[in-house]
Formats: structure tokens, C-alpha cells, sequence
């Protein structure tokens, strides 16, 4: 589990550089070992925002790999808590994120393109980025024109109109 900024860098009115963070998304992020992707933009990185995150989208008893993260503390009710620490931003012992950092790369890579995303739609970006990240190995043609052919359009509409 990690988390993200995402958009691109922000500057005031008067075209000044804005503290880090500001103006963009924060973005969480949970990666099942040889599994899926799941991400999130979230207000902001309290226990109390990302813990009901990771009970949802986790079996009770699961093993946690995770940064020093504070707000993982009490991961360890939950199931196992590994806490992989850095030194330089290199794994200290055999533990480590290497599958989420992997997808962090791969999404920064992806976005690069945007230089930024308007933060009304990051939902749909995450949304596509996961989806092509967990179907990598996959021709996506396929899977997005069986997906789109048995899907009404009145469904779609306000996952798309959604606001920020």
C-alpha cells in the first residue's frame, strides 16, 4: 500500500511555485501480490480515510506490506503487518513494494502525457490506468468491446458526469 500526488505542479495566480501537494490529487493505492491493482483519490492520508479503504477491499487475516508509514499502524488487527523501511529508497531485508512502486512508475509514466489531469476526472483516469495496469498481459480490444457492447449507455453517463 502507498500513496501518490498526482496532477501537475501547481503555481499561484502570480505564477509562483505553490508548496508540494497543493493543487494536485492524493492518490491511494493497494496491490494484491501477483494480483490487481486497486487506487483511489482520496481528501487527504489520515488513518481515518485510508483504514475503512483497505478493510473494504481486504479479507480479515490478510498480510500487509506496507511503508513506515503511521496511519498502517494498526494494520496489525486486521491481519499481518510487515513494515518494509528504506534506507535511500532501498529495501532494508527481503521485504519490499516493488509491485505497487512498479505501478506508481507505470502511472506517472502514463499521465506524463497529460501534464496533469483536471481533478474531475482523475476518477476516470485511475479508473482506466488500473484497468489497463490489472489487464496488462491482455489484448484490451476485446475485453473493452464486450465490456461496452453489453453496457447501456444510462449506466455509463454519470460515471462520467461525476463531480470532483
Amino acid at each position: 500500500m502507498k500513496r501518490c500526488w498526482a496532477g501537475a505542479g501547481a503555481e499561484s495566480a502570480a505564477g509562483e511555485r505553490v508548496p508540494p501537494g497543493q493543487g494536485k490529487v492524493l492518490i491511494f493505492g493497494m496491490l494484491k501480490r501477483d494480483g490487481v491493482v486497486r487506487v483511489f483519490a482520496v481528501p487527504n492520508r489520515q488513518k481515518a480515510t485510508l483504514l475503512p479503504l483497505i478493510v473494504q477491499h481486504t479479507s480479515p487475516g490478510s498480510l500487509f506490506y506496507t511503508d513506515e508509514y503511521s496511519a498502517y499502524a494498526s494494520l496489525k488487527v486486521q491481519g499481518e503487518h510487515i513494515v518494509v523501511t528504506k534506507d535511500k529508497g532501498i529495501p532494508q531485508g527481503r521485504e519490499h513494494i516493488n509491485g505497487i512502486e512498479g505501478f506508481w512508475s507505470y502511472a506517472k509514466n502514463w499521465l506524463y502525457m497529460y501534464r496533469g489531469v483536471p481533478q474531475k476526472f482523475v476518477h476516470l483516469y485511475l479508473a482506466e490506468l488500473s484497468y489497463r495496469f490489472n489487464h496488462r498481459e491482455q489484448d484490451l480490444y476485446p475485453l473493452l468491446y464486450k465490456a461496452l457492447r453489453h453496457t447501456d449507455s444510462k449506466e455509463i453517463e454519470p460515471i462520467l458526469v461525476r463531480s470532483a
